[in-house]
């Protein structure tokens, strides 16, 4: 009878143990240098149990699914047999007269001037790396440090070190932001529907290019996974038919990639690219990108290839092709359309197998197109179940701001007005000081 009360009395020791152990980790010195590892393990359990390639986003409104899809394929095969309309005429558009005479591109190119940054050391610092890589070639005197401390401050090294991981991605218009309120006589340019021509015309004109691009690599449980990636364009050699690039990830300087295979995983991002330079040199920037030079006519084109393209891929080719009808709408303001471009695409995506390299799950950690369409389309309900699906299902910490704002502005609008307060300050723990969230806020009254 002893030795059970004995046995009882020792029970109490665990508890207490326990408790002692959370609050020595909680001790700055130990919690620096072990919260990383405490939050690596939580990712790889939750990984385990639920697979993010797993996670379906199955948009509310799709009944008429069939119909669009029969629609998109039908106007398809109306563009191989045009129709005989009587005498052609001509329809008024917006043209960019050439100020140079062209001239025949030379075999190959590859830019001087360009100072080599790696992302290394620091966590999804791709966007940072490239962008900062675009601005020192035209003699700017910062590094990827100046421009993540301000687009990514959730990913800045502490004092022992270690880089934070809050942040998965800057998008392009941020960059575009941070240059017009940081860069003094330098602009930038954004384009969906980008094709190696245009790569070659840019960089034998002397403008190299900042192109988004998905890749595959091994995630933390060593499977092969699709991620974003920026990629900074600084040459070609036809001779090779390759693109040179300098890749701040794993391949280093001047690396070369073949056309076809630069172009398929460029697909993944509408064919976005971005070119930097100095104010005074805009009028040749305009004369290099040809018709791409408008942004409405380059979406026009981005989504003339996205429809032809949808309608005869397969797989993951045809998920983006149809996602890429989504986003070329979206920069046409053409909301109802895109959000059925969008239902179509989602729906390709559950039909993908799991294995392997085959869901993109995390394409909405570098994307907002379809919250875009959904919102503009009064689909509340479908931009926070897709939130909630990317928030929950897809990353391990519910830390990606523009899903949480999204979600926000759509519960204010369902009338859930103390969760849209909820998600905007969530969203400003993730991005500290984030213009979209403290003003988000301020609209409804609220501090930040």
């Amino acid at each position: 009878m002893k030795n059970i009360f004995r046995k009882k009395k020792y029970l109490w020791y665990i508890p207490l143990a326990l408790v002692l152990l959370v609050g020595v980790y909680y001790l700055p010195p130990v919690q620096n240098r072990l919260a990383w590892r405490v939050d690596d393990l939580y990712s790889r359990i939750k990984y385990f149990f639920n697979p993010p390639d797993q996670a379906v986003f199955q948009p509310e409104q799709t009944d008429n699914f069939e119909s669009i899809l029969a629609t998109t394929r039908a106007e398809y095969l109306l563009t191989l047999t045009p129709a005989f309309t009587g005498t052609p005429t001509s329809t008024p558009r917006m043209t960019f007269t050439p100020t140079i005479a062209p001239t025949p591109l030379p075999d190959s190119v590859s830019l001087s001037g360009v100072k080599y940054e790696s992302q290394s050391g620091h966590n999804n610092y791709c966007g940072p790396t490239n962008f900062s890589m675009a601005l020192t070639f035209w003699g700017w005197e910062g590094n990827r440090a100046t421009i993540g401390d301000a687009l990514m401050p959730g990913n800045r090294l502490d004092k022992n070190g270690k880089a934070g991981d809050n942040d998965k991605n800057v998008m392009p218009y941020e960059f575009q932001d941070y240059i017009i309120e940081n860069v003094a006589g330098m602009t930038s340019v954004l384009r969906y529907g980008g094709d190696i021509d245009v790569l070659k015309r840019l960089t034998a004109g002397g403008f190299p290019v900042i192109a988004e691009r998905g890749i595959y690599e091994l995630d933390m449980l060593g499977k092969v996974s699709w991620m974003g990636h920026y990629q900074f364009v600084t040459g070609y050699d036809d001779t090779t038919s390759k693109v040179i690039v300098q890749d701040s990830y794993l391949d280093g300087p001047n690396f070369h990639i073949n056309y076809d295979e630069f172009t398929k995983s460029w697909r993944a991002f509408n064919y976005l690219f971005l070119v930097v330079y100095p104010e005074e040199r805009e009028s040749e920037v305009i004369d290099l990108l040809g018709a791409l030079a408008d942004p409405d006519t380059a979406a026009r084109i981005a989504l003339d290839r996205a429809k032809k393209e949808a309608a005869t891929l397969t797989g993951n080719d045809q998920f983006w092709a149809a996602f890429n009808e989504g986003t070329s709408h979206v920069a046409l303001h053409e909301y109802v359309d895109a959000a059925d471009a969008y239902d179509i695409a989602f729906n390709f995506y559950s039909e993908l197998p799991t294995e392997a390299t085959s869901r993109p799950y995390r394409v909405m950690w570098y994307q907002t197109g379809p919250y875009f369409a959904y919102y503009y389309s009064n689909r509340f309900s479908d931009v926070i179940n897709l939130a909630n699906t990317t928030l929950n299902d897809t990353i391990s910490k519910p830390i990606l701001e523009e899903s949480l704002l999204w979600r926000g502005r759509a519960y204010y609008m369902a009338g859930d007005t103390q969760s849209a307060i909820a998600d905007y300050r969530a969203a400003l723990k993730v991005h500290v000081n984030w213009t979209p969230a403290i003003q988000a806020l301020q609209d409804l009254g609220v501090q930040p």
